[in-house]
């Protein structure tokens, strides 16, 4: 399928790993150009070896003011087509091991740069007309998880931010969505896995096992199968779809909504 991306360019946050490195070699294998964000240089340094003028490296921080103005400054001299949200989350924790400071560090790992990215790209988006704006989050959204009150808590946030945006921004072609994934075959997941195992006395690989038990489709989900769905979102194939919120999970939310 044609998905119209040839020498289009994105904006990938958290391009080195994960979702983030799934979505952008997706872009990248459909022609388009990417211009990555990420806090580690080397794994930047191996897609600009890989890719070479299709990829254009920004090392930093996202969640960072200055690193924020950079990238937006970029991105409207390459002209990029939309923008993929993403980061890491906060550490895995229950209510009553939390403290205000981690609320804190959740809120701005979380949702204040995405707010902030999202506003100044905004004009941007507005003044050409167009643009695709997804955001990577978690299936937590649809349905909590044990030892996530900080990344459920905050991305609820950013789902009601998108949703509102998607409402006041018409007129422009520019659409707003989010992914939400389940348990997926990344680091992300071990950390899951690991203080589960803390607090049950199992073992690593019996918790793992009992992960995937709870997975309708039996299976852990793979990033490479999600940055296909990212990047359809992110193309102009998208054009009527906004607002939406997509649980990629393996059947594990029960809920109807």
């Amino acid at each position: 399928m044609d998905l119209q991306l040839k020498d289009k360019t994105f904006l990938v946050c958290g391009v080195t790993a994960g979702f983030g490195r799934a979505t952008a070699e997706h872009l990248l294998a459909d022609g388009a150009r990417v211009i990555g964000v990420a806090r580690q240089q080397a794994g930047l340094t191996q897609l600009q070896n890989t890719y070479g003028d299709q990829f254009i490296a920004l090392q930093g921080d996202i969640t960072d003011s200055a690193i924020i103005n950079q990238a937006v400054t970029l991105a409207e001299a390459e002209k990029i087509s939309g923008v993929l949200v993403n980061a890491g989350g906060p550490p895995a924790k229950s209510f009553e091991e939390t403290r205000l400071s981690d609320w804190h560090d959740a809120y701005r790992s979380i949702l204040r740069w995405k707010v902030e990215l999202t506003q100044k790209l905004l004009p941007y988006f507005k003044k050409r007309n167009y643009g695709r704006v997804v955001f990577i989050e978690s299936s937590s959204v649809k349905q909590p998880y044990e030892n996530l009150v900080l990344s459920t808590s905050l991305r609820l946030a950013v789902v009601g931010m998108m949703k509102t945006v998607s409402q006041e921004i018409t007129g422009h072609h520019i659409t707003f969505n989010i992914i939400a994934p389940g348990s997926h075959d990344t680091a992300a997941i071990n950390r899951l896995i690991e203080k589960k195992s803390l607090l049950t006395g199992d073992s690593f690989a019996e918790t793992r096992q009992q992960f995937i038990e709870n997975i309708p489709a039996g299976h852990f989900g793979k990033a490479h199968y999600l940055g296909s769905l990212a990047t359809w979102l992110l193309s102009p194939l998208s054009e009527f779809v906004t607002g939406q919120v997509y649980a990629l999970d393996g059947g594990a939310v029960k809920s109807t909504l």
